[in-house]
């Protein structure tokens, strides 16, 4: 039997310490919110592939698609001969995107390729190169996407010059001090020293930070930028490669603010764990770009977007959207109450089944605890649960487990990060 720390040998030997692993498991299989790795231990997973299997692993609904296709075809490229599974799935998308105005829909591979598409598209429409981001922001590993990410460790770092014209603002931490007002007024001088908005092709926004630690993007910040964006002629683009496809409790997280973006950036769970992404935008936008100027030979694969139906089937068939909203509820609920207990738990947060708890020393926002952080995700692996650390100070623990989890694994695994933490922290003294 191959063991996990025979394959890490293997993968130290073979594979560039550059890509990083939370956990040396080796996953064999999977099922819904478990998997097994190849010494035949169960995981509860907290993780979901970073929020790529909303509708969880293996679903049979998806996997009878996939196998459907199979016996088809598997590759022709959309651009040579296209095929109908791509124009239905863009047709649905097109649907759900939230706002009255017209939409089309192109696809592609990565989180990081729909990311550059939507700025490609922008520049081109609006004739300006100038683009902005938000710090703690994360929209990819590419060249184009590292410049636009707001966060230099580890993924700036050494990999410079970045892309020009591009400029960053505070995004929104409430538990650390940063208000609306605080982003706005940045916009504005920003606007006064460093760029003409003339010059600024786009905004791009996620409507909840991923790998920046889970803050939440009030609905008023939403609904400036909107307006701040139709003034000056800029295309507001919703980075919600983490927050679609229902993890919020919403389709799409920017439905809580009631805004329309000009175009969204998609990924993740969009295929149920095949490799798809997508640009969904206003259909004049959309448009901008010449034939050839977009597209990718393995973009909306068959095999993905006959999966990607099948994951929209499955998000209205089981009511995910509520489902989100359960799991949310739930798990602040048990996070919230464990703050009494263990004063490590600064800040417990969410928005849908979007949780995170950040970490800190002594209960100060100021003090993030990044050893505790890494210490947790360990001990939690050891005990069986699959979870993730992220943000700017790499002190939170983001909870994405799939939205087809049972009530009993839910709880289960609450029980194994309770355990986990009265391992590794230190629990409030008793008066």
């Amino acid at each position: 039997m191959t063991s996990n720390t025979e394959l890490h040998q293997r993968r130290k030997d073979a594979v560039p310490r550059g890509v990083s692993n939370s956990l040396a498991v080796y996953a064999e299989r999977a099922a819904n919110a478990e998997l097994w790795d190849v010494e035949g231990r169960r995981y509860i997973d907290f993780a979901s592939g970073i929020a790529v299997l909303n509708t969880g692993h293996v679903h049979p609904k998806v996997k009878e698609a996939i196998a459907r296709q199979l016996d088809k075809l598997t590759h022709t490229c959309f651009q040579v001969t296209p095929y109908e599974s791509y124009i239905a799935l863009a047709e649905q998308l097109n649907a759900l995107a939230p706002g009255a105005s017209p939409k089309k829909t192109m696809f592609l591979t990565t989180g990081a390729e729909a990311v550059e598409n939507a700025i490609k598209i922008a520049r081109f429409h609006t004739k300006r190169s100038g683009v902005i981001a938000f710090s703690g922001g994360f929209h990819g590993r590419t060249l184009a996407c590292i410049s636009l990410t707001g966060k230099v460790q580890p993924y700036k770092a050494g990999f410079g010059p970045m892309l020009s014209e591009i400029y960053h603002v505070p995004y929104p931490m409430p538990y650390h001090g940063v208000t609306v007002e605080h982003s706005l007024q940045a916009l504005e001088q920003l606007f006064k020293a460093d760029v003409d908005p003339a010059r600024v092709a786009a905004i791009i926004i996620e409507p909840v930070l991923g790998e920046g630690g889970f803050y939440v993007a009030p609905p008023e910040l939403l609904r400036r930028l909107r307006s701040l964006c139709d003034s000056h002629g800029i295309v507001l683009i919703a980075d919600e490669i983490q927050t679609g496809f229902a993890r919020t409790g919403r389709m799409f997280a920017v439905e809580h603010a009631g805004i329309e973006p000009d175009l969204m950036a998609v990924a993740k769970s969009v295929a149920g764990g095949l490799p798809l992404s997508a640009v969904i935008g206003k259909a004049d936008i959309m448009d901008s770009p010449a034939p050839g100027g977009l597209g990718g030979t393995f973009a909306g694969s068959p095999l993905a977007c006959a999966a990607g139906l099948a994951v929209l089937q499955v998000i209205r068939e089981e009511q995910l959207l509520q489902r989100a909203q359960h799991i949310g509820h739930f798990m602040t609920s048990r996070l919230k109450g464990l703050q009494v207990r263990f004063p490590c738990m600064g800040d417990v947060r969410n928005l849908g089944a979007m949780v995170a708890v950040e970490l800190v020393k002594k209960g100060s926002a100021a003090a993030p605890d990044a050893e505790l952080t890494k210490a947790l995700v360990q001990a939690a692996g050891r005990r069986g649960l699959v979870i993730l650390s992220c943000g700017i100070y790499s002190n939170v623990i983001r909870f994405l487990a799939p939205l087809t989890i049972s009530d009993a694994l839910l709880k289960e695994g609450c029980h194994l990060f309770e355990q986990s933490l009265d391992e590794v922290a230190r629990p409030a003294v008793a008066a």
